[in-house]
């Protein structure tokens, strides 16, 4: 199976003979366990465990477990925010990197002294959900998407509901949790990028974060479409009916599948300030593939390289990965999939994803600290302008610490 990177079932791993590797995820068990049992019915001799670790904490406890050699992971899933934590703990795949960039042509970005050492099996974004029945009661139809931030807050304004005392009783739009999340992205609308010429500094207090904010904010504040009191998650609010539309990113798709197959919702692409094509509509992340302990035994990583060339060989692999994820897959032979082309992400962001922007693996302390100033901004009063510019000292700081350069200049329209 598999183009430039091939996989041939026909060969004994570790010799035939019983063996037994940990697969540490975070979340999607089904999913991850589907791929580990198609696997093992190659190689019956193999058994592998699926090991699911809530998010919180899986970053802290991963490192310590790497470290124990053979009775640690041999594979884990990693998020790119955190490859400067897990970097020295990944053995590179032994696969050709030219062949591999062949196939996932965003593995480009990964390469590291000639290898790769994780890469990307699809690409998600954000999008736009809403109540299909809530949509309907306010007598409204598909024709009635907003394309624009204006008509997007009168749609909302539809949607809103409040009792006789004025109080919110349904959101039109929800983004409790998820404030920082949208803001960062939301800049690009505005025509400035999330960081410095260089890839270096963070712009997070910016003119385009600002005006971001600026957004988000007067949505609750001015327009009233939503309520920084009205729950605490978002996602629990759209389960639960009690607000119409919500931003979240891919992965909302399988969340949905799996705790409330039943509600009927559509999606739509994030609303721009103008009808004209903006500078970029937001950014888009790269979900990674899984990397090899490089602590584990000669045979454990026998058995990790072996199932990871399986792995991106694989076609129906990957669909399922891109189908169950809510993802764009990574390997361009896939992008006009047949069989992904009616899937929310697809249908609702594919025809302009050559302007959504990759910043690059984004550490982790951009979310965490955007995260902490769009709460002192919501619940602690503070002025927009002097939490961001808290933010991005802060920032800016961890980034010196780090190797990382943002990708942007790799922007097809990329601007100064």
């Amino acid at each position: 199976m598999g183009d430039q990177i091939t996989y041939d079932p026909n060969h004994l791993v570790n010799d035939g003979n019983p063996i037994t590797i940990d697969w540490w995820v975070w979340a999607s068990e089904e999913m991850f366990r589907s791929i580990a049992d198609a696997y093992e019915e190659i190689h019956p001799n193999v058994a592998i465990n699926i090991i699911n670790n809530p998010w919180d904490g899986y970053f802290t406890k991963l490192p310590l477990s790497l470290q124990k050699g053979e009775e640690g992971p041999t594979l884990f899933n990693i998020h790119n925010s955190y490859e400067n934590l897990l970097m020295n703990y990944i053995e590179p795949y032994d696969i050709d990197t030219k062949e591999f960039i062949a196939d996932y042509p965003s593995a480009a970005s990964h390469v590291k002294d000639g290898k790769i050492y994780y890469a990307d099996y699809g690409m998600s974004t954000g999008m736009v959900y809403y109540n299909k029945k809530l949509w309907k009661e306010a007598g409204l139809t598909e024709e009635d998407i907003p394309v624009t931030w204006e008509e997007f807050i009168e749609i909302a304004k539809k949607l809103t509901k409040f009792d006789e005392d004025g109080k919110m009783t349904r959101a039109g739009f929800n983004y409790n949790n998820y404030f920082h999340a949208i803001a960062l992205g939301l800049n690009y609308q505005f025509g400035e990028n999330m960081f410095s010429e260089d890839g270096r500094v963070s712009q997070v207090d910016g003119v385009g974060m600002k005006k971001a904010v600026s957004l988000l904010t007067d949505l609750f504040e001015k327009y009233h479409v939503g309520d920084k009191d009205f729950g605490t998650d978002c996602e629990q609010s759209f389960y639960q009916e009690q607000s119409a539309m919500v931003f979240v990113w891919g992965f909302f798709v399988n969340n949905l599948k799996t705790n409330y197959p039943d509600l009927e919702y559509g999606t739509f692409e994030i609303p721009t300030p103008e009808h004209d094509t903006p500078y970029a509509y937001y950014r888009y992340n790269g979900e990674a593939t899984p990397g090899i302990n490089k602590n584990a035994s000669a045979a454990q990583k026998e058995v990790g390289q072996d199932f990871m060339r399986f792995f991106f060989a694989n076609d129906e692999i990957q669909i399922m990965l891109s189908r169950e994820g809510g993802l764009i897959p990574a390997k361009e032979a896939l992008m006009e999939s047949e069989e992904l082309k009616d899937t929310p992400i697809v249908r609702t962001v594919g025809p302009h994803i050559d302007r959504y922007i990759w910043p690059g693996a984004m550490p982790s302390t951009l979310e965490n600290n955007m995260k902490i100033a769009g709460e002192d901004i919501l619940y602690n009063g503070k002025a927009p302008d002097k939490a961001l510019k808290n933010a991005a000292g802060i920032i800016d700081v961890d980034l010196a610490n780090t190797d990382f350069t943002a990708s942007e200049n790799l922007y097809q329209y990329y601007e100064k």
